[in-house]
């Protein structure tokens, strides 16, 4: 194995945010309020299975042990069970994840799971249906429902729920969400709503703390986890007397950049250094040719020398990312 990938911070990098698609079907109001539109002009050209195999291979050479598959929504790509069957093939990689709306889990949970798909991620913003439609722009709640049901049928342990805090939506619902994990395996994961270039306006109206939460866990007896070296941002949260687990994804928090160990890799095969970084690396056309290896996993090393000690934004500057569809989230 060639060595690590590291920063100028020390900081070790064994998470790969794998973006294979900017396509997704819903329309949430704190991403795509609008719907998906590709570049005018422009025909989406995502990276193809080889193109992924190649960066995926870079990734586990230097250390890198996860791979997360994202969008948009990554199941709208109809070679995405071969897709999770190549990254998961390399060496090195032990787990593969996935975030999804959970549209299409019912049907194809079972198949993702023989590909290789260790971990699964679905995005549920409320438990009220009528709310669930107003956040998302689909009347889909039962079916993503249905497709958690399937994901436990099809062997998953522990499925991770992601729920974006909104002020005056959901972010009152704590009971009822404690109620719904009391005796499920579900890991639920609220994420503080996060500026992007194109949601000033909500951010402003919506964004409200994790803390006021995490101080009503801790006071309730719930006891915070230790982190495995390939875990996410989330501090979670168990209780003796749950089944489910709660996790906080507090960005705005001090100290939050300092345990980075994730780089993304957007759908047209940018690195990005940060969610909020100000530019990415091409590696495109690096991905051509397997021979190309040695001098792709150079470029990745120079450009970790560029990534910031932090993001920047409580200072208001949410870098070039436009959405959180992106470059994955």
């Amino acid at each position: 194995m060639a060595q690590q990938f590291e920063d100028s911070f020390q900081r070790k990098f064994y998470y790969l945010r794998l973006s294979i698609t900017d396509v997704c079907n819903f329309r949430c109001t704190y991403c795509l309020p609008d719907g998906y539109h590709p570049e005018q002009g422009k025909k989406p050209s995502f990276l193809t299975l080889d193109e992924i195999r190649r960066v995926t291979r870079a990734f586990a050479d230097c250390g890198t042990t996860k791979v997360r598959l994202t969008g948009g929504e990554p199941s709208l790509r109809r070679d995405f069970t071969d897709i999770i069957h190549t990254v998961a093939s390399q060496p090195g990689i032990e787990k593969v994840a996935t975030t999804t709306n959970g549209y299409r889990m019912a049907k194809h949970v079972h198949e993702w799971r023989d590909a290789g798909l260790t971990q699964i991620n679905v995005s549920v913003d409320s438990l009220d249906p009528r709310q669930f439609h107003q956040i998302t722009g689909e009347n889909l709640f039962h079916t993503v429902m249905a497709g958690i049901d399937t994901a436990f049928d099809a062997g998953f342990a522990q499925i991770k729920v992601n729920t974006v805090l909104l002020k005056g939506m959901n972010a009152e619902q704590l009971p009822q969400f404690l109620a719904w994990i009391k005796d499920r395996p579900i890991q639920l994961r609220f994420i503080e709503l996060m500026q992007t270039g194109e949601m000033d306006d909500l951010f402003q109206r919506c964004h409200v703390s994790g803390v006021s939460i995490r101080n009503t866990l801790m006071a309730n007896g719930w006891l915070l986890r230790s982190k495995g070296l390939n875990d996410g941002p989330a501090q979670v949260f168990y209780h003796p007397d749950y089944l489910g687990e709660i996790g906080l994804i507090m960005p705005y928090e001090k100290g939050f950049c300092s345990t980075c160990n994730r780089l993304r890799v957007s759908a047209r095969g940018k690195l990005h250094l940060c969610l909020f970084g100000e530019h990415g690396v091409e590696l495109r056309d690096l991905l051509t040719h397997d021979h190309q290896r040695e001098a792709l996993i150079t470029r990745i090393r120079g450009g970790l020398t560029e990534k910031s000690v932090s993001h920047d934004l409580l200072e208001g500057n949410t870098g070039m990312t436009p959405h959180l569809a992106s470059i994955g989230g």
